[in-house]
């Protein structure tokens, strides 16, 4: 996986969040869609507004706190996608390269989370 700068990860993370909000006004059109596309509008969201959080961080302690966050609203989006491809809310097309962003996003933040909380040890 290549190096991505903390400026790159927050404009990633804004861009997804972005898009992922164009998709759930999209899928609300559909009553049993309403609270899947909320939920996932939500927690993307989430992962761009705590990204901001860890770049702005005052100590190592509450900059791994709040990539933790990241982790968990990253990995909740991950889910809200596949329940809305599983659930043909959303049809594969639809979600497919949402949830390759999503995984890969998911796969940087909780590789930053593990070596920052690695880095922490060794202290």
């Amino acid at each position: 996986m290549r190096h991505v700068t903390p400026d790159e990860l927050r404009d990633r993370t804004t861009g997804f969040a972005a898009d992922i909000v164009k998709l759930a006004r999209t899928l609300r059109r559909k009553p049993e869609a309403r609270n899947i596309a909320d939920q996932m509008s939500d927690s993307a969201t989430a992962i761009a507004a705590n990204y901001r959080a860890v770049t702005r961080a005052r100590s190592k302690r509450e900059f791994i706190s709040k990539l933790a966050i990241c982790v968990e609203e990253a990995d909740e989006t991950v889910c809200w996608l596949e329940i809305a491809g599983r659930s043909e809310i959303a049809t594969a097309a639809e979600v497919g390269e949402f949830l390759k962003e999503a995984r890969e996003i998911l796969a940087i933040l909780a590789a930053s989370r593990k070596t920052a909380e690695r880095g922490k040890d060794n202290r």
